[in-house]
Order: structure tokens, then sequence, then C-alpha cells
């Protein structure tokens, strides 16, 4: 009985696939919520969402430990939702099944225990350019650990795998080939199959990370040849902090535990300890019952819906919203592989990543912007992020829709245009250029002199509380902030050095200052790529700029923006970037103390 050629095909009721999943029901900023966040997480089904709450409610107790009632029950519940992933996958055993907190842990578990030993200096390890940071970091742990050299297969333009020079790049020094079965930045289906024979060709073993393909496509891991192969649950329809990592059992078998602790011993002295067998050997501690049983739930829902249907699907969307948004003017789509998911990533030459992430989320639409953890890949297309909608069987040729007109709404609406006239840009521009001299005084210099472009404010508190304050919504408050954004300096040239650009913040933002050493105090001037951040950028010079080091320390921002009203509206990577511009103000004040 191989993966689910056994289940029963069904043909696709949408209707009553999103009937499943209470959250969609649900309003955002008053628009109904369309969700296209999905190669993130995804939502959950009420199947899945039943059993942890009846898990919790009626079975609670530990597994294997005990031979009370409540124990028989959760230990059934728990191997029988890993015999439900080893179908899922079609694994020959249930014991090369073994839960982890998700693909993470899972790629770190075959990093310590297999990498930690069996590599040694001068070994290969092989990765891809489009891998997510959890298939690089812990390769580059284990490298530095083991003096392993790391190798990494390039693209084409188009965000296909460069086979030709992957083949150059296997040897008899490789010893692990660790690639993705789906990039989740930019959706591009990988040829795992063929990776997999080329790299057994040379020698080598393979691990998959398939966290993005066991939401969209049947995944048979005997076929595939995997040595390894692992998911998180969150991305197929489970619950958080739970995940799986299949490896051959005699692979598993040869390879020393990695975390040591309870259930996974056979026996325990101070003369020395035995280590318990399959599965178990990998799992120390109490593990995630709740996860594994919701989990569990999440593969019977996936299998059983007809897979043909799904891919149809599934297709049909990103298709649809890869034509919509070609015909926007300044629309760029990001990846454009002969073999796609359905995930499709683009910029703007119009917009921020995160000026349209937000325009959206206040129409009910949830879309990811950022690097998508792929900076390696950003590098390589010269980007710092990408906007990303990702699609999941229960969304609809209707939301495509307004997700389209959305777009084309924010392109060409005059709601949503801030641009500026080249007369507008430019009139700091001369000041920057004029003052280009002075940059390094500005930084490291005590001056009663105060350079012009610190002169130029934004407006201050009082007049911006008066243009915030009485408006009745997010929209028309989000449109006042990007005027705010109009009244800083534009900032260009030397101003824009890699040493005054902050960390932590999703954006670009760039900051200096000037200590004024006869009034004793500091001013501040600062710049953004992203519109938005420029008018939270206004709101922070106009409280902190021009004060004294006592008062900037004494001023408390985050009440300021609760008593606009903002802090509602700010997600949590763009108030950890404003956070990180007020930290910067701050222990600059604290230097001048």
């Amino acid at each position: 009985m191989k993966g689910q050629a056994d289940t029963k095909p069904i043909f696709l009721d949408l209707d009553n696939i999103r009937q499943q999943f209470p959250l969609l029901s649900r309003r955002v900023h008053d628009h109904p919520l369309i969700y296209l966040d999905n190669a993130a997480t995804t939502q959950k089904p009420e199947s899945v969402i039943e059993s942890v709450d009846r898990y919790y409610r009626e079975q609670n107790a530990n597994v294997h430990r005990a031979a009370h009632f409540l124990s028989a029950c959760s230990t059934h519940a728990f191997e029988a939702a890993r015999e439900s992933a080893r179908h899922f996958i079609n694994a020959p055993f249930a014991e090369e099944v073994i839960w982890t907190r998700g693909a993470t842990e899972a790629i770190n578990l075959v990093a310590n225990s297999w990498g930690r030993s069996q590599l040694q200096e001068g070994d290969e390890i092989v990765l891809s350019r489009l891998e997510h940071h959890a298939n690089i970091v812990p390769w580059q742990l284990l490298a530095e650990a083991t003096g392993a050299i790391i190798r990494v297969i390039d693209l084409d333009e188009s965000g296909n795998l460069d086979l030709q020079q992957y083949q150059q790049l296997l040897s008899k020094k490789t010893r692990l080939v660790a690639i993705a079965h789906i990039s989740n930045a930019i959706g591009t289906i990988l040829p795992v199959k063929d990776v997999i024979k080329r790299a057994h060709e040379a020698g080598a073993l393979v691990l998959v990370d398939g966290s993005q393909a066991v939401a969209h496509q049947r995944v048979d891991v005997q076929d595939l040849n995997a040595d390894f192969y692992v998911f998180s649950g969150h991305k197929v329809y489970g619950p958080t902090g739970i995940g799986v990592l299949y490896g051959r059992r005699e692979l598993l078998e040869s390879m020393p535990p990695w975390q040591g602790g309870g259930e996974m011993i056979e026996r325990v002295s101070f003369s020395g300890t035995s280590f318990n067998t399959l599965p178990f050997k990998f799992e120390a501690g109490t593990p995630n019952i709740a996860g594994a049983i919701g989990l569990g739930k999440a593969l019977e829902f996936v299998s059983g819906i007809d897979s043909n249907a799904m891919h149809s699907h599934e297709g049909q969307l990103r298709r649809l919203v890869e034509e919509g948004l070609t015909t926007i003017n300044g629309i760029r789509l990001i990846g454009q592989a002969n073999h796609k998911a359905p995930v499709v990533s683009f910029v703007s030459s119009h917009h921020h990543n995160q000026d349209m992430g937000l325009m959206l989320d206040q129409q009910g639409i949830a879309v990811r912007t950022g690097h998508h953890c792929a900076m390696p890949l950003m590098e390589s297309l010269n980007l710092n992020g990408t906007v990303r909608a990702s699609f999941a069987i229960y969304n609809t040729v209707t939301e495509v829709s307004a997700f389209i007109t959305a777009m084309e709404k924010l392109h060409h609406s005059t709601v949503y245009s801030m641009d500026q006239s080249a007369e507008s840009l430019k009139q700091y521009e001369h000041v920057a250029k004029d003052d280009a001299a002075v940059v390094g005084k500005a930084l490291t210099q005590e001056t009663g002199s105060l350079p012009e472009i610190f002169r130029n404010q934004a407006p201050d508190l009082e007049a911006i509380t008066a243009r915030l304050n009485g408006l009745s919504g997010w929209q028309e408050r989000y449109r006042q902030i990007m005027l705010l954004g109009k009244a800083l300096p534009v900032l260009s040239g030397q101003w824009k050095s890699d040493e005054a650009r902050l960390h932590g913040c999703e954006s670009s933002v760039w900051l200096h200052y000037h200590y004024d050493d006869e009034t004793m105090q500091l001013y501040f001037i600062a710049d953004s790529d992203a519109r938005v951040i420029r008018g939270l950028i206004a709101i922070v010079l106009a409280v902190f700029s021009g004060k004294t080091p006592e008062d900037i320390e004494g001023e408390d921002i985050e009440q300021w923006f609760r008593d606009l009203d903002l802090f509602n509206h700010l997600s949590p990577s763009r108030g950890n970037g404003l956070k990180a511009i007020v930290k910067e103000i701050q222990a600059i004040a604290h230097r001048y103390r």
C-alpha cells in the first residue's frame, strides 16, 4: 500500500472546504478576511482544532508511561498520528517517523546527530541558493565545528535550479545535499528526485526540506528515494510546534542521540546508559502530544482531498494572480520557474514592500513582506525583499479578483498615490549635497553651528496631534502619516551610508544626529525607503529632536503613539523597527548626559 493510493478521491467542494475553517469567516478592518499568507502558516480546519481540544478536555495524560486508562487513550492517539504521518509520506516503517517541533528542529537533529558523527575536515555539504535560513544556518554551524565546506547551487534568471552546475559541484568529497522541495520565497518546485539520484551516484546522502511541498502535492519518500525528509505541521493545516523528521531506518539506527532525557533511554545508571529503540531514541522528554494528534488529523484532511483537483485549483489561482499583476504598471514578478507552487512574489517601483503590505491589510488582505527567511536568495536577486501572496486549497477565484483589484487601486487611485513631485523630492536634496562635507562633523563633533539640514524639521508635536486626532478611520490616518513623511528632508549620497543605517528595521532606515554644545540640545534627521516609516519617523523626530539628552531619555514615545491611536495599526515588524529607531536615539542621548 503506497502513499495515499487507497484514499478515495473526492471532487473539490470549495464551499464545504471553506466551511471547515472557522477563521476564514472573520472580518479584518471591516473587510472580509482574504488570507494569502499560507506559505508562512496555513489556517486550521475544525477537525484539527477539535482534536486538540478533545485531547485536553477528555484524555490529557502522558504517553508510554503509565498503565491507567487515560494514558492508554493518549498513547493510542499519539501513535495513531505517527501511523497517519507514515502513511502520508509513504514511509516503509512507523519508527522512521520522528516527532520534532518542526522542520527547523528536524534539520538541526540531522546536523547534530548524523553530521557531527560523520563529517570531518574537507567534507562538502551542497545547498541551493534559494534555501530557507533553517536549511542553511544549521549546516554553517556544522561546517564551523567539523571543518566541512559548503558549496552552493546557483539559479538561472527564472529561478530554476542550475542542474549543470549542480552536477559539477558533486564529487567524492560531497557527503550531503540539503535542498528544499519547494522554495518558500519564489515558489520554484525543485526536481528533487533527479537531485537525489545524482547525489546518490556521487555517494552522498540527501535531506529534503518539504515544508512547502506537503500541503500542495503528494509526497512519496520511497519513490523519491530520500534519505531524510522534513516538514512542519503548521504549514499543512496542522498545529504549530510539531513537525516530522523521516529518515531511513538504517541511518537513524546508526546515528547517536541528539538530546538526552526521559523516554529516549533504555536503562540509566552512573556506570553507563543505554538508549531506546527508534523512534524514541530521538524523542527525549514529554512530546507535544496534542500537536501530534492535531497533525494526524491535518494529514487525514489533506489525504481526503483529490490531489489532481487540488493541484488544478491552486495552479489556477497562481496563474490568475500572475496574469493580473503583469497588467499593472510598475509591478515586477520575482521567480518564474518552469514548475511553480501556488506562490507569487513581486515588487513594485511605486511602493515599498512594507507599504503595500500595510495598504493591503487595511482592505482585509493578508500577505507577507520582507526577505522571507531567504536572505542569500534576495541578495542574489539584488533585492531587500518582496511581497509574497501564497495560496491554499481554501482560497477562491473571488479572493484573487479582490486582491488584483486592490493592487490596481494601490497603483492607480489618487487615494494611495503619494508620489511627490520632482520639485518636492528635490527641495531638500540640495541641502544634503551642500552639507555632505559636514556629515562627519555632524556625527562626531560637538559644535555650536547647527548644519542647515538639521534645521528642517518635521511639524511640531502639537501640529501632528491636531492632524491625527479626530480622524475616524485608519485609512485617512494612514494618509496623514504619509503626508507627514513628506516634511522630512530627503537624504541622499553620503547621508545614506551603511554606517548610518540602523539594524532591527525591516525597511532601510538611516539616522544622523548633531549635538549643539551651546544649547546642549540634540538634533536628529532620518530617512527610510518605506513611505509609512518616513511618516512614523516624522512623529519620532517631533518628539525627540531639539531636546536635551535628559529630556530625550525621559520621553515616553509609546505613550505618544497610544495617544495618537497608532499602536493598534503597527505590525510587529514595523513596531520593532520603530523601537529600534527610538532605542538608538535614546542611546545617543545617554552618551551626552
